[in-house]
């Protein structure tokens, strides 16, 4: 960079260029006319070539000028631009690890009534059922369910739950009482027990140790939409399904069982505006369940 013209000039000679007149040019950059001339001046002289035509109460520019002007008006525009990402407010990016079913319906559809009045913070929303992502650092929270406990990381209670058998419609038809499934195909999640909703309702029967275990919830969702067997499901989560009609209550007992949770590494405190929407949640949870 030791043949850079001095830097001062060219404003002083895009203006010029643009407007044809020394005297426009001199408004237009609040400065005298003479100073827009030494500086077109001092600008020639670093090329060693005449860049404008002096005429009659007129300039134009030459075919260096021409030429130049295009460099010149090139760079002016991309420091203008660059200048003003620099100026603009920085948005805060939000990275969000949720377990599948409650981040397809029940977060969405929260993250994006937040942002119509946070436009500043930018939410990556991401799947996943343990910890690991955010003991990692590749999340900044997490939507889990489980326990009070969560070694390592702050937790805030979203809202309890209470558990249920739901199944499509055809199966339900043969389901009369809870009795029923001792004989029907039951869907298992490991974090939610189908012995204990049997002591709710009455029946003495061990935890099942057959029937496909699924991981994720709402796959068992679906399995259960699909006429595959019976869930056992969080009422959060299986209530938009029984609203649409997809899958139904075969009987009316219900259980509590475990919580939501926000769940995050204790340096999350330093960071003002996620802070406050994990408070929002939090604050909100009950309302929007």
């Amino acid at each position: 960079m030791r043949d850079l013209p001095p830097l001062h000039t060219l404003p002083a000679f895009e203006a010029a260029a643009r407007l044809g007149s020394f005297l426009a040019a001199a408004e237009a950059l609040h400065l005298t006319p003479s100073a827009i001339s030494h500086r077109i001046r001092l600008l020639e002289e670093h090329v060693g070539q005449a860049l404008f035509e002096r005429r009659h109460r007129a300039i134009v520019l030459t075919a260096t000028g021409r030429r130049y002007l295009a460099v010149v008006r090139e760079a002016l525009l991309r420091l203008d631009e660059a200048s003003g990402v620099l100026r603009a407010p920085q948005r805060e990016r939000l990275r969000i690890s949720a377990a599948p079913a409650i981040a397809s319906k029940w977060l969405v559809s929260r993250v994006t009534a937040y942002q119509e009045t946070h436009p500043d913070l930018e939410f990556a929303l991401a799947t996943a059922t343990g910890l690991a992502p955010l003991l990692a650092g590749e999340a900044d929270i997490g939507l889990r369910y489980g326990e009070e406990e969560w070694p390592g990381l702050l937790a805030w209670k979203l809202f309890e739950e209470r558990v249920f058998p739901v199944c499509s419609p055809t199966l339900a038809a043969g389901l009369h009482q809870p009795q029923d499934l001792e004989r029907s195909r039951l869907l298992r999640h490991p974090l939610l027990s189908w012995q204990r909703w049997f002591a709710a309702a009455g029946i003495s029967h061990p935890e099942p140790s057959t029937g496909p275990l699924y991981e994720d919830a709402l796959l068992m969702l679906e399995a259960a939409v699909a006429g595959h067997g019976v869930a056992l499901m969080a009422a959060s989560l299986a209530m938009p399904y029984v609203a649409e009609g997809r899958l139904v209550r075969p009987f009316a007992e219900d259980c509590a069982d475990r919580s939501f949770y926000v769940v995050a590494p204790p340096a999350i405190q330093e960071r003002p505006a996620v802070m406050a929407f994990v408070r929002w949640l939090v604050r909100n949870a009950h309302d929007l369940v």
